[in-house]
């Protein structure tokens, strides 16, 4: 009978495994660092105190006649068409 060959033992990080294994956690940290980052590098503005006054200025400046066909044209689109009346 023969005796089974025995290998070396290799150290750890010289299996393809357990990289694979590493990566996906590694990534997700890596990628929590970037977003952390790009958050206080780059803050979102603040939304303006008088937004609702602001909106009710840009609803005034909408119902100027100059922009009536542009609003009859959204609201013809948005709207289906009437059903045709049944002929007696």
């Amino acid at each position: 009978m023969s005796q089974p060959h025995e290998h070396p033992a290799e150290p750890w990080w010289k299996h393809g495994h357990v990289w694979l294994l590493i990566a996906g956690p590694a990534t997700v940290v890596v990628a929590g660092i970037l977003t952390v980052w790009i958050a206080i590098a780059r803050p979102d503005p603040v939304v303006a105190q008088d937004y609702y006054r602001r909106g009710v200025g840009i609803n005034k400046t909408l119902r100027d006649k100059s922009l009536l066909p542009a609003m009859q044209g959204r609201n013809h689109a948005a709207t289906p068409a009437p059903a045709p009346a049944a002929a007696p």
